[in-house]
């Protein structure tokens, strides 16, 4: 499939988007009018862009059927605060429900029967509910377009920022598992962040890995081994010198079933790839250096 912009309907490349573009976190952001209404709805347009400062943007929108804009967008133009609420899985279904489009003035945090608490440093309410709230201030709003689905970012900083203990681990940060995100995909799809859907990946911050063009031909070129292996194998900081592998039961039947260098090796990287899977990279190396 090719699709270029222009020659589909708007909402069609809206979904194309939404179904690619995912997971993607989801701002649950509170606001107040000039007059001191509150308002409460999700975006998941939304991401972090930095530190110091510390900038959030989220974009709500405008939208595709009619080319109006949100009462959320109306309310940061009018006060230039806003304060961002992450969504966890125990609020998900009245997250959803806050989303509903009431007729301006009605309150969202009483029609989905979340807690309004009052916010340190700006006038929107946080949500008691959520497990992270970020009180900020609106820097600037960038239009990308006056059409229908036309982008506008909401450029924040963080002011001042709430985290729910419940949520840390006996080292003070944020455990996964424990504060149990959910963010959007395509069409009605959701996911949860948490359990075996959450995973770790090494980050070489200070050491260069050797590459995948580094590695041995064989394994470079293995039909076993997939590329999230050479991946892991490439982020080593340097191919490792052989040692000898002593009592392998598994190893020893594999040097004495196959007499075929070939079968051989195509065992010994099967055998590499499941030590790769149980973590075990040093081993894996021994294995596929035979």
């Amino acid at each position: 499939m090719r699709i270029v912009p222009g020659e589909v309907k708007t909402a069609d490349l809206h979904a194309y988007l939404l179904g690619s573009v995912a997971p993607r976190p989801i701002c649950f952001a509170s606001t107040i009018d000039k007059d001191g209404n509150p308002n409460l709805s999700p975006f998941s347009f939304f991401n972090v862009f930095g530190s110091k400062p510390p900038i959030l943007i989220f974009s709500p929108a405008r939208r595709v059927r009619d080319n109006t804009i949100k009462h959320t967008l109306e309310n940061v133009y009018e006060t230039m605060e806003v304060v961002i609420n992450m969504v966890n899985y125990d609020i998900v279904q009245q997250a959803s429900l806050s989303s509903c489009e009431y007729p301006k003035g009605v309150n969202e945090f009483a029609k989905a029967g979340f807690t309004p608490v009052a916010s340190d440093m700006v006038k929107p309410f946080r949500v008691k509910e959520s497990p992270v709230s970020l009180e900020c201030k609106v820097l600037q709003v960038i239009e990308t377009g006056k059409e229908g689905g036309a982008g506008n970012l909401v450029m924040c900083e963080v002011l001042c920022m709430h985290i729910n203990d419940e949520v840390l681990d006996a080292n003070g940060k944020i455990d996964p598992h424990k504060i149990d995100l959910v963010a959007r995909m395509g069409a009605d799809y959701y996911c949860r962040a948490s359990g075996s859907a959450v995973f770790e990946v090494a980050k070489p911050n200070l050491k260069l890995g050797v590459g995948i063009d580094a590695l041995p031909d064989n394994v470079k070129h293995s039909k076993i081994l997939t590329g999230n292996d050479l991946g892991i194998l490439g982020n080593c900081t340097e191919i490792p010198v052989t040692t000898e592998i002593t009592n392998d039961g598994r190893l020893e039947q594999i040097l004495s079933d196959f007499a075929d260098r070939g079968q051989r090796e195509e065992a010994l990287q099967h055998y590499a790839k499941d030590l790769l899977d149980e973590g075990d990279i040093e081993k894996a190396w021994q294995v596929l250096l035979m």
